[in-house]
């Protein structure tokens, strides 16, 4: 928490004053994270301070809120030119990238819980930049690359395996598909292949609809929590 408090003075993130009358103001809290790596270990704690923007309203504390995501599908077209071509790839890390936004609206946001000025405990914070949580926080922020971490091997919960001698490159979510068992207790089931083709839809009009066919499904049992 010192850490991320510390981030927010040096970036001068908001100054201390008087709520004008009549204004709204906004909440905020702190969230609790764990950083892991590509084999699901934990390399360190993080907190953050995040801004209640649900209760921003449209037209009045934020205008637009659209930027660009990334998408699963683009980056496996990425990772086929790589493998393709024999591309160098790297991962960045962006670091307090949200801070480093301006915001074009007037917002007032309470004072972090746990950090209030000992002499202005009666002030709130106004905002000269966004920060996590705001509506319009994604769509104000540009990049700032701070520190190449070489080669990429994670990426969006994704691990690269890569054999340039074969032009090979495979991804693996492991990590997800373990905790994704771990939370329906099913981390010891035995791995099967499933026949299933991308794309494939499912309805109610495929379930058995006699005693014929549901005895003929008892056939395929499926795991149960």
């Amino acid at each position: 928490m010192k850490d991320e408090m510390k981030s927010m003075k040096d970036n001068s993130v908001w100054d201390l004053v008087e709520l004008p009358e009549g204004v709204k103001l906004i909440g905020c809290k702190w969230i609790l994270k764990t950083k892991r790596d590509s084999k699901g270990n934990i390399v360190r704690y993080k907190a953050r301070l995040v801004a209640k923007g649900f209760t921003q309203k449209e037209g009045i504390d934020y205008k637009e809120t659209f930027s660009p995501v990334s998408s699963k599908d683009s980056f496996r077209i990425i990772m086929a030119l790589v493998a393709h071509y024999d591309l160098e790839l790297h991962q960045m890390d962006v670091k307090i990238a949200f801070l480093n936004g301006n915001i074009d609206e007037t917002i007032y946001m309470v004072q972090p819980e746990n950090f209030e000025s000992n002499d202005s405990k009666q002030l709130v914070c106004r905002l000269k930049r966004s920060i996590y949580g705001l509506k319009q926080a994604s769509r104000q922020w540009y990049r700032k690359f701070d520190q190449d971490l070489g080669n990429a091997s994670f990426v969006l919960g994704i691990q690269i395996y890569r054999d340039r001698s074969k032009c090979i490159l495979e991804l693996s979510q492991k990590a997800y598909i373990d905790k994704v068992l771990s939370r329906f207790g099913v981390s010891n089931c035995a791995p099967r292949d499933m026949p299933m083709a991308k794309g494939d839809k499912f309805s109610l009009h495929q379930c058995p609809k006699n005693e014929l066919e549901k005895k003929d499904m008892e056939r395929f049992p499926m795991p149960r929590q």
